[in-house]
């Protein structure tokens, strides 16, 4: 972990992370994928489930009084669950079958988001067993390779929350599940004293990134906020199944 072109992503990595803890949850699914063509992925991950989890930090703050708290306590119930299955078969599934599965679920349902007749934004009450089961999902597939974003917008987006209670209610969200993969990725080796030494300088770098992707939220008109996250979901969701299908 050496070198101008490592930096170079790592610092990116680290950008796309902040930005996504100041509400842009899609874009932080990229910091692996970048950081990968670097590194290899499972180091890649490693090395920043600690930027992750310390600019949650500032996100939490950011965000601290626009949130769901029903949503959070779905997503904190089927999250752990999803983590711990991630945890106990940590040996047994493919990551790349993993990375196939969230790319095919985010295409379906942007695609869908995209396409659908529009009309008003309707706020709807969480249901208890779709969230759970996609809830347990996010956890799942964020457990494996930070890719939850997916699983938890099928889940939110059509719910009609406002843009800053729905950047609030992810960003509070997946501080929860960042801060309980900590103890199995532990037990996996995979926070070396190495990754902690080079997340420790990105993370300056993620933490101003929470602001500027906080900044990009307030600024942006609702339907055009929605509209990026969902052509970001689109994006990644194919970026996904091309890393998952090649050889």
């Amino acid at each position: 972990m050496d070198g101008g072109f490592f930096w170079a992503m790592a610092v990116l990595a680290a950008v796309l992370v902040g930005m996504s803890k100041g509400g842009l949850p899609v874009v932080g699914m990229l910091g692996v994928p970048v950081l990968s063509l670097a590194i290899s992925p499972v180091t890649a991950a490693g090395l920043l489930l600690p930027v992750f989890v310390a600019s949650d930090m500032f996100g939490l703050y950011a965000y601290r009084r626009q949130f769901d708290r029903r949503v959070v306590a779905l997503v904190v119930a089927g999250g752990t669950v999803g983590v711990v299955l991630g945890w106990a078969t940590a040996s047994l599934v493919s990551e790349r079958a993993v990375t196939v599965m969230v790319g095919a679920i985010g295409l379906v349902f942007a695609a869908y988001l995209l396409f659908r007749p529009t009309g008003e934004r309707v706020r709807k009450r969480a249901e208890t067993v779709p969230g759970l089961f996609w809830s347990t999902a996010a956890g799942f597939t964020s457990f494996v390779s930070h890719a939850g974003a997916p699983p938890f917008q099928v889940f939110v987006l059509p719910l009609g929350l406002p843009k800053a209670v729905f950047a609030g209610t992810a960003t509070i969200a997946f501080a929860y599940i960042n801060a309980i993969k900590l103890i199995p990725y532990y037990a996996l080796g995979q926070l070396s004293v190495q990754n902690l030494r080079v997340a420790a300088v990105l993370v300056p770098v993620a933490a101003l990134s929470v602001y500027a992707g906080v900044r990009l939220v307030r600024v942006l008109p609702e339907a055009i906020f929605f509209r990026i996250v969902t052509w970001a979901l689109l994006a990644v969701s194919v970026k996904l199944i091309w890393d998952g299908l090649a050889v």
